[in-house]
């Protein structure tokens, strides 16, 4: 029935003009049509396609065929596959490139990821051959395409190892590799336009434009686009694997065809990594920055230069390394602010690639008035405390200390400061007081003096790290790392600093040092020491009565301890008592230093 259809409309078409042909036949021409190819007469309908009489229909009417086509393509066992590839290859010499282009698109989108995969590896190359006849108007339709390919390319699964990327196992890898091959000629043409452009530019002292001028922008412009969309997926989200590891790596080739693809269309890459700073002193040329270039997508792009060293010879020596950490602190802090491990794996992995190329001791105090510097810090304390990943919060720490060793004295000093007041963390705040007593420990050696963490410069940043948050009623136990490391410094400085020559001042400031740290300490001790002793005494009470009951409520560290045997009560209690008795065996340590000290 659906071939007699089929017929009847071809046959009535033949003897009319393309323009008269009714709504009704383009509506039985695809209706029939489909059917014919779903049932399996797709030999009948290759007969008719390829009748030369017929042209004139296929070409207007023809890209109705291509969904049953493409279905059946998809299916490479299909016995009626060669017959319906026949009819698709005709179908793509013949028909309208605007029409066909529609149609492909449609056929494009899929949910699955295996028929997304085995649908991109079909539909690129004739996309791309329909793309190609449509001459320099192209650059609109070129956008959309690849638009909707890599809207398509976002549904695969990544790969997280090397085997997965090896074997392919997602085929997100032959689809990166099949877009490559779709998108290269159109680079290639806009690399001669943009050859040919300085060629008459330079022969007409600067005289170009008209329409093809803005055609060939328009066609920069997607691609730009393009480039900018893979950077951030997959190229953000992917962990590429290096070449010791992986030899042949088909996405790390895909993140360098990308980097050569900017540089090809007229966007050197030094000038996106650094377009944080060039913005900022408002160079001309960067219209729409928030638009065209992506933060995520620059911040991907610096991320492949300097960890993976993609396109890295493209990059000019000039630089130097602080001139380089000061533009990739914008891409780090903006990765830092993102929630996806990835991003914060990629933040930690630039940041540690900038420092290393820096000096020690070498980052002036003046790049604490740059917001970046500040905030990547204060980033990089909550990926050291919150993160859920050991591996990256052990990092973070690394960072951290990799990034304080690499200022000189005097950005310590303010870098200290500032950290104290802001962290809000014990664990931070004690690891900054332990950086405190070893620059202290570095200007006592014999040569080594500087002005900073001796004399008058110390004492204020002496008197923040010894201190009491909430004097007396500090809750000890969530303190507990600060005011160990206060201690051990306060420690340190009595030994180490002999009254006779006080280079630290604290001789000089220990009353005052007493008075707001010693005593509060001691006497928060005594009312935590009695507040535990006297649950430890409540909860045995507790426990004869009822042997696996407890009606109580015990708080350790500002929390309150969960349901819980009896036993358990009592021996969290009792590690809390003995961290007491730990703190104020060094407590009492340094009363006895300082009163033997004093007396001579």
């Amino acid at each position: 029935m659906a071939l007699e259809q089929f017929s009847d409309v071809i046959q009535r078409c033949q003897a009319l003009p393309e323009e008269s042909y009714s709504s009704e036949d383009h509506s039985v021409f695809s209706i029939a049509g489909r059917s014919c190819i779903e049932e399996g007469n797709s030999v009948q309908v290759l007969s008719i396609v390829l009748d030369e009489k017929n042209q004139d229909i296929v070409r207007c009417m023809g890209w109705n065929l291509l969904p049953p086509l493409i279905q059946i393509l998809l299916k490479k066992e299909d016995k009626n596959r060669p017959h319906c590839l026949a009819i698709f290859n005709h179908l793509l010499e013949t028909c309208r490139p605007k029409e066909l282009l529609i149609g492909l698109l449609e056929q494009l989108e899929q949910d699955d990821p295996d028929t997304i995969a085995e649908s991109l590896h079909l539909l690129l190359n004739p996309l791309q051959k329909v793309l190609l006849c449509l001459g320099s108007r192209k650059a609109s339709s070129l956008g959309m395409t690849l638009s909707s390919v890599l809207d398509q390319v976002a549904k695969l699964p990544l790969p997280h190892t090397k085997e997965q990327e090896e074997d392919d196992v997602f085929s997100l890898c032959r689809c990166c590799t099949d877009l490559l091959v779709c998108v290269r000629p159109f680079v290639q043409e806009a690399r001669q336009n943009l050859l040919n452009n300085r060629e008459l530019s330079e022969n007409t002292d600067g005289r170009t434009g008209g329409q093809d001028r803005e055609k060939e922008d328009e066609l920069r412009t997607e691609l730009l686009k393009f480039c900018m969309k893979t950077l951030r997926h997959p190229l953000l989200e992917v962990q590429l694997q290096d070449p010791d590891t992986l030899p042949l790596s088909p996405l790390r080739n895909f993140a360098t065809e990308i980097l050569h693809t900017l540089s090809a269309i007229g966007e050197p890459l030094p000038r996106l990594v650094y377009q944080p700073l060039l913005k900022k002193k408002q160079v001309s040329g960067f219209l729409e920055e928030e638009v065209r270039y992506p933060k995520e997508s620059l911040a991907s792009l610096a991320h492949l230069v300097f960890v993976h060293h993609l396109a890295a010879d493209t990059f000019p020596n000039v630089f130097s390394p602080v001139f380089c950490l000061r533009c990739n602190m914008e891409h780090i802090c903006l990765l830092l602010s993102r929630t996806e491990q990835s991003k914060i794996q990629k933040a930690l992995e630039l940041y540690e690639k900038s420092l290393m190329r820096v000096e020690d001791g070498s980052l002036p105090a003046d790049l604490m008035e740059i917001k970046t510097f500040l905030t990547v810090p204060q980033s990089l304390v909550k990926v050291m405390t919150i993160c859920p990943r050991h591996d990256l919060r052990t990092r973070g720490l690394k960072v951290f200390q990799m990034s304080i060793d690499k200022f000189n004295t005097e950005a310590k000093y303010h870098f200290f400061q500032y950290m104290l007041k802001t962290s809000n963390h014990s664990g931070i705040e004690g690891y900054i007081i332990k950086n405190i007593k070893n620059q202290i420990d570095v200007a006592l050696q014999p040569s080594h003096s500087n002005t900073w963490f001796e004399g008058v410069h110390l004492l204020p940043l002496l008197h923040k790290a010894l201190s009491l948050p909430d004097g007396p009623e500090t809750d000890l136990l969530q303190y507990l790392d600060r005011v160990m490391e206060s201690l051990n410094l306060l420690r340190y400085l009595v030994i180490r600093d002999k009254v006779t020559e006080n280079q630290t001042g604290i001789w000089t400031e220990l009353y005052k040092i007493e008075d707001t740290f010693m005593k509060p300490l001691r006497v928060g001790l005594n009312m935590s020491r009695a507040h535990y002793e006297r649950e430890l005494h409540n909860t045995k009470e507790t426990k004869s009565k009822a042997k696996e009951e407890s009606g109580l409520s015990v708080t350790v560290g500002d929390e309150k301890l969960p349901n819980m045997t009896s036993e358990s009560q009592i021996q969290a209690l009792h590690s809390a008592l003995h961290t007491f008795d730990m703190i104020e065996s060094v407590l009492v340590r340094i009363e006895e230093l300082t009163e033997v000290k004093e007396n001579i």
